[in-house]
Order: structure tokens, then C-alpha cells, then sequence
């Protein structure tokens, strides 16, 4: 019966996490969504110009698939051309990495007076921007409680011998983590969800109270099957749409993919060059840090390695999905 009130639980604040998300992405979308998809289609004259919209917007919405999924529509009315697309799609993993910084500064106490000022913008403004900014608030204030209520519920998981030795598993075959993450994300369809809980259960602390349940380098792994996850949705996303619509949401699966295996192959050096960019403390005290700079820096350096190989981007993922011959 502890064990049913448990997995409620943790269900439970993942959906306050999924709606709290949801709802602040769809606000900033209804306030502000005009000016955001005029900055996305006139700002992209350039790679460079591609990627910093696409992260800046994602950012923004909170949301990379809400941005894949505009740029699909863009190619899709001919808003934008392919070569202009790509390095917004880019841009856009950098973009979603910010939730999980915001997060992992463990700012859950202030949650309250989010939810009440957001409920109080929307009373209070009448007008549209005011009442989507009140629920953008309120929105980011569910974020937080999904997550408290999520850690309180993994809290007496730390006490179970079956979820250690799963740990054990996963910490010593990167493959596990990486099958993991990418099942999480497929089944949740948020990446940012995902990357919350595994900072979650990294944070709660083992029998010593000092090393958490899941070290840096197991769950990186994790992590990066978080993010080949993710690309699902572009390519649902894509279906029924035209070749450069299936041809960006192909570049975004290389992307993630790409940088995965690399990132594998150095996963020592990797999670060296986080924990020395990362503070100093117990590990269950700023793991959470780590996995949030894990994810910012893949991304980032996945950026800067495909940026100016945008070119061959697009001449791979044309070879791969050709147009038909008349």
C-alpha cells in the first residue's frame, strides 16, 4: 500500500511539473507569441544569427519542442529555408538547457509566492498580457512544487535495496543510462521533465549522507538519452509535412545523436571538465549543478563543433531524404 501511495505521488508532482510547464509555455506563446515567431523568421540571415534566436526564444518559451514545431511551420509555408532553419534547431538545445538551470538553483521555497502572485496578476490585469504573465508565474511556481513533491516522494526509495542495485547497473554500463533516459523522455515527451527528475534523484542522499544516489558520470548517460528523446517530437511533428520539415527534424536527431556518442566515448574527461566548472561540496548537495552544466555544456559544445559544418548538415540530411524524381 506504501508503495501504490508512492508511485501516486511521484506521478503526481510530475504532472504538477508537465501542466506547471505546459501552462507557462503556452502564456508566454499567447502573450507574446506575434513578436517571438516575427524574430524567429527575420532573425536567421546567418548561422550565427540562427542560433542565438533559436536559443533565445527557446529560453524564452521554455519549451524546444514549441520552437522545433514553429520552425517546421516556417519550412512549411516558406517562411524559411532550410539552411536558415537548422541552426535555429541548434540553438534551440541550448535554449531548453536554462530549465534545468533555474532548477537546480533549488529556489523551492519561494514556489508560494509565485503561485500567489501569478494568481494575482490574473486577477488583477485585465488586459491579455497581464492575465498570460500571471499564468506564466503561476506556471513556473507548479514547476517547482511538481518537483518537491516528486523528492518527497523518491525520498524513501533511498532506503530500497533493489533501486541501489539498479544503480549500481546503470552507473557501470553507460548503455543502461542511456536506454534509460531516452525511454523516460520518449514516455514523458519533455526532455525538461526527464532531466528534473534525474536531478531529483541524483540530489537524495545515500546511507553515508553525503554521495547521492547517482554519481555525475551515471548520470550523464542518463542525460544524454534525455536528449536523443526529445527528437521525437520534431519528427512527429514533421509527419505529413514537406521534405525540408522531415529534413530539419533528421538534422536534429543527428545533432543529438552525434554528440551523444562522442560524449560517451569521453565520458571521464567529460564529467572531469563539469565537476571543475561545477562548485566544490557533497556530492547530493551539488550534483544537481552538475547536470545541469552537463546539459548546457553538451549542448553548447555540440553547437559550436556543427555551426559551421551547417552546410554539410544540410547536404547529409538531402542525401538522406531525397527528392523524388519527376
Amino acid at each position: 500500500m506504501q508503495d501504490i501511495s508512492m508511485i501516486l505521488q511521484l506521478f503526481g508532482g510530475l504532472a504538477l511539473f508537465l501542466y506547471g510547464m505546459d501552462s507557462m509555455s503556452r502564456a508566454i506563446q499567447l502573450g507574446a507569441g506575434k513578436r517571438l515567431r516575427s524574430l524567429l523568421a527575420r532573425c536567421t540571415a546567418n548561422p550565427v544569427a540562427g542560433l542565438v534566436t533559436g536559443a533565445a526564444v527557446t529560453a524564452v518559451v521554455q519549451s524546444s519542442s514549441a520552437v522545433t514545431v514553429m520552425v517546421i511551420a516556417f519550412l512549411a509555408a516558406g517562411l524559411l529555408q532550410l539552411r536558415q532553419a537548422v541552426p535555429v534547431v541548434f540553438g534551440a538545445n541550448i535554449g531548453t538547457t536554462v530549465t534545468a538551470q533555474l532548477l537546480a538553483f533549488q529556489v523551492e521555497q519561494g514556489r508560494y509566492l509565485l503561485l500567489f502572485g501569478g494568481v494575482l496578476l490574473c486577477f488583477a490585469c485585465k488586459g491579455q498580457k497581464g492575465r498570460c504573465a500571471g499564468e506564466a508565474l503561476f506556471g513556473f511556481g507548479l514547476l517547482f512544487e511538481g518537483i518537491t513533491v516528486m523528492s518527497s516522494a523518491l525520498q524513501p526509495l533511498t532506503e530500497s535495496p533493489q533501486l541501489w542495485q539498479w544503480l549500481v547497473r546503470v552507473q557501470a554500463n553507460p548503455a543502461l543510462g542511456l536506454l534509460a533516459g531516452l525511454g523516460m523522455t520518449l514516455t514523458v515527451q519533455s526532455s525538461s521533465a526527464t532531466i528534473a527528475m534525474l536531478q531529483t534523484v541524483a540530489a537524495q542522499p545515500g546511507p553515508d549522507g553525503v554521495h547521492g544516489l547517482l554519481s555525475l558520470a551515471g548520470a550523464i548517460p542518463v542525460l544524454l538519452g534525455d536528449n536523443i528523446g526529445t527528437t521525437i517530437t520534431a519528427v512527429l511533428a514533421s509527419i505529413g509535412q514537406g521534405k525540408d520539415a522531415k529534413r530539419v527534424a533528421a538534422a536534429h536527431a543527428i545533432f543529438n545523436l552525434s554528440g551523444a556518442v562522442v560524449c560517451c566515448g569521453l565520458l571521464g574527461p567529460f564529467a572531469a571538465l563539469v565537476q571543475r566548472l561545477s562548485p566544490a561540496g557533497p556530492e547530493c548537495a551539488v550534483i544537481a549543478r552538475q547536470i545541469a552544466n552537463a546539459h548546457t555544456l553538451f549542448n553548447v559544445c555540440c553547437a559550436l563543433v556543427w555551426l559551421p559544418l551547417t552546410g554539410r548538415m544540410v547536404r547529409l540530411v538531402t542525401r538522406l531524404l531525397p527528392d523524388r524524381a519527376a
